[in-house]
């Protein structure tokens, strides 16, 4: 597989290396210790979710406090997603910064998001499925829900028609409100393995 990096400081896209014959397709979704090599630490799953989307569902932007905070390597396993991820971290040098992936089932391409970034997703297709391993088990009232249409992210969703969107996250502050309200992490508490990389489509 190869491991590459994105505009978000700690976050990777992982592409798979694809082995094909007349019976199909075989090829390894996640290596702990290829990861482990990129990021500086392991990456130890504690609770694995799956969503369920119909066509131009719009979920996101979520992340989670420190503590407890939460990694996540999210996979799409049917269907098709428009994956955005943002970071959230005040203080970091790539704040507001954001990386666009499509992640569709045929190509296994997955996300590695570190803890204090933000992420969400535009479902391109019905019943688009996507699985969400993550490094802490849910805590209620940990999330961070900022709004995915904020206009100060203008995060490019690409969608040709008003999406479909929870009330939570349709009525979720923007970053600025969230910043102010001191709920984002701060980046020398979520940047654990964390290289500096080039910035682009920054805030700051």
């Amino acid at each position: 597989m190869r491991i590459s990096e994105t505009a978000v400081p700690g976050a990777y896209v992982i592409t798979p290396h694809q082995l094909v014959d007349e019976r199909g397709v075989f090829f390894e979704h996640f290596r702990a210790e290829l990861l482990a090599e990129t990021l500086g630490h392991p990456f130890v799953p504690r609770q694995i979710n799956y969503s369920v989307s119909r066509r131009n569902t719009l979920r996101g932007i979520h992340s989670v406090a420190i503590p407890p905070g939460q990694a996540k390597y999210v996979t799409c396993v049917r269907g098709a997603l428009r994956d955005i991820v943002v970071d959230l971290r005040v203080g970091s040098p790539a704040f507001g910064s954001y990386e666009t992936t499509v992640l569709d089932a045929e190509s296994g391409r997955g996300l590695y998001i570190p803890e204090g970034v933000g992420h969400g997703f535009l479902a391109l297709t019905d019943d688009t499925c996507i699985c969400y391993v993550l490094s802490s088990e849910h805590v209620p009232g940990t999330q961070i829900d900022i709004n995915p249409l904020d206009p100060d992210l203008a995060l490019p969703w690409g969608f040709d028609e008003p999406p479909v969107m929870s009330q939570k996250d349709a009525h979720a502050p923007g970053v600025a409100e969230a910043e102010a309200a001191g709920v984002l992490a701060k980046w020398p508490e979520a940047t654990q393995g964390t290289p500096s990389i080039a910035v682009r489509n920054s805030l700051t």
